[in-house]
């Protein structure tokens, strides 16, 4: 036995290339380092992102709609770029080398920020006003560039950072026992913990400071913030284990879609002569295959031969034409299962969108109403604290309480799949636009009464805001932990970091589809005769209650698209 425990790890080496021992690498320790970083991270990210758009209108002079749509993209570039850091974490390097470069490159874009927000002269004029109205000079040219710059520098390290360090501390942990996998399992719930204590100080704190002290504050803070992970990330490099990289996964798909369609089926190949023959060849390429034959084989969540999408089958059974498209089963089962997962990707997106509203419109909301509690007046960017809160408090008790209870009552390892916690998200997703749209049309009741075109805070409380604010926390915390292990753990042993990477680029999709929605939405209802929903500069104008019920629909049909895949998906392993 303790042979076996001072044995190296297969497949993974240490920070200086050397094999990775099971006596001193991996395990809930190396695991921990990760879990610190996160707090960091997400500090330094969300401090900004979740108050941008105060920062875009009251500053670089934005429309609220043209605020939300720069918001919007801005975030979905950060969590889009995340499959660029898992596709280089998988093809290319290690996610320990990938979270460095990132963490780097997204301190470049804070420190361009933070110069930006330093200096009056790199911003545009303030607001003039006169007796009919203000008028604003909203950025352009040189200083449009600074910021656009800053901003999508920022989203390069971000992206590059969530799709490598998830990844990373869930590949400490070893999937061929039992306790392993319930390790793993704890860590991505300490996960979207930790990611929530980073939110909590960033929405609190750091917001505060930027609406007080200013904002060369605030991105000052988040730019000390990532610059200090990086050490920290350093001093756990003795304890983690690192996978080496073994091969693009997108070439492996891609050339398995083309085998299967071009390949000939009128002469059988034996697939097992095709492995040997790749993974005796003398060639770079052949020992990468061969390591990622032996990576699936000692997997013990490996699929077995699956019956479904027989025509991929081509793709190792048929005659090649060409000898670069000759692929083994293993290839053809790996790309079968990233197809299966597709699906429940794309049904993920739709609560991504509602999850947009919580740094764009719910903000502006909040922002006409009264923010004061007691002799208090809280930032409305500081509105996600009430979500973030409620995650920190969830996530252990789902983890110790709800966990146990469920793997004694089902008698299965996990106790609850992780489909079923996504289901569970998407239910609260929808619940939470109704709750919105019911509370926007209680704000709207109180404008009447006051006047549309006041600018004064409305005498009603922002805590009704915060409704839809926890309903969508608890979607959050249920989907997104449900998401990132549902997607390492049913993802090929070459493609954990990209498969990981699918539950912030679902984020992505999500923010992007938020802004094709609301220019969809201002496209149909605008005209001669007829002021768009979400259109204007005042948000009292705005049918902000006719947009959340049309999200509440939408995110009903989204459901019901869900409950029909994850019902026919099969688990590669029976620990469900």
């Amino acid at each position: 036995m303790e042979e076996a425990y001072d044995q190296p790890w297969q497949g993974y080496v240490d920070w200086r290339n050397k094999p990775a021992y099971r006596s001193k690498h991996g395990g809930m320790l190396a695991a921990v380092f990760v879990l610190v970083v996160e707090v960091m991270e997400n500090l330094a990210f969300l401090a900004n992102a979740s108050n941008l758009v105060t920062y875009l209108t009251g500053f670089m002079h934005f429309s609220p709609s043209r605020a939300a749509n720069t918001v919007t993209n801005f975030m979905g570039t950060c969590f889009l770029l995340a499959l660029l850091g898992g596709f280089l974490s998988d093809a290319f390097s290690t996610s320990f080398r990938v979270y460095l470069f990132s963490a780097i490159i997204e301190f470049l874009g804070l420190v361009i920020l933070t110069v930006q927000a330093k200096s009056s002269t790199l911003k545009p004029p303030p607001c003039t006003s006169t007796s009919a109205e203000n008028h604003c000079e909203q950025v352009f040219g040189s200083k449009a560039a600074m910021l656009f710059t800053g901003l999508y520098l920022v989203a390069l390290g971000v992206g590059g950072i969530k799709g490598s360090l998830p990844a990373h501390g869930a590949e400490q942990f070893d999937d061929t026992t039992v306790q392993g996998r319930k390790e793993r399992s704890t860590f991505f719930n300490y996960f979207v913990f930790c990611l929530s204590t980073g939110g909590l100080i960033a929405v609190t704190f750091v917001v505060w400071v930027e609406d007080n002290k200013g904002w060369q504050w605030g991105f000052g803070i988040s730019t000390i913030t990532i610059l200090l992970s990086i050490p920290v990330f350093l001093s756990g490099a003795k304890f983690y284990r690192n996978k080496l990289p073994i091969g693009s996964p997108l070439t492996t798909i891609a050339k398995v879609l083309v085998a299967a369609t071009c390949n000939s089926t009128n002469v059988a190949q034996s697939p097992s002569n095709a492995v040997i023959d790749m993974s005796t060849s003398p060639t770079k390429g052949g020992t990468i295959l061969k390591k990622h034959e032996e990576l699936s084989m000692n997997n013990e969540h490996n699929s077995s031969k699956d019956d479904g999408m027989k025509f991929l089958d081509r793709a190792s059974q048929g005659k090649p034409i060409h000898k670069s498209l000759v692929c083994t089963n293993v290839e053809v089962e790996d790309v079968k299962i990233v197809l299966r997962v597709l699906p429940i990707f794309l049904l993920t997106i739709m609560l991504s969108c509602c999850l947009a509203q919580l740094s764009t419109f719910s903000v502006q909301q909040a922002a006409t109403m009264d923010t004061r509690v007691g002799g208090l007046t809280v930032p409305p960017a500081s509105l996600p604290i009430f979500p973030v809160i409620f995650i920190m408090i969830l996530a252990p008790i789902y983890d110790h309480i709800l966990i146990p209870f469920a793997r004694k009552l089902r008698k299965t390892e996990m106790g609850i799949s992780h489909l079923q916690r996504i289901g569970i998200g998407l239910v609260f997703s929808i619940i939470s636009m109704g709750v919105a749209a019911l509370v926007e049309m209680k704000r709207k009741r109180v404008v009447k009464k006051i006047g549309i075109d006041s600018t004064e805070p409305l005498p009603i409380t922002f805590f009704w805001v915060a409704l839809q604010y926890l309903f969508l926390g608890s979607a959050d915390l249920f989907t997104l932990a449900g998401m990132l292990e549902f997607f390492f753990t049913e993802a090929p042993a070459g493609m954990k970091s990209l498969a990981t990477s699918l539950s912030w680029a679902s984020l992505a999709m999500g923010y992007y589809l938020s802004s094709v929605l609301v220019s969809i939405v201002n496209h149909v209802t605008g005209g001669a005769e007829h002021t768009a929903w979400l259109e204007g500069e005042n948000l009292n104008h705005y049918h902000l209650e006719r947009f959340y019920w049309l999200m509440c629909v939408l995110s009903t049909l989204n459901f019901v698209l869900y409950m029909f895949w994850a019902t026919k998906y099969k688990y590669r392993s029976s620990e469900y």
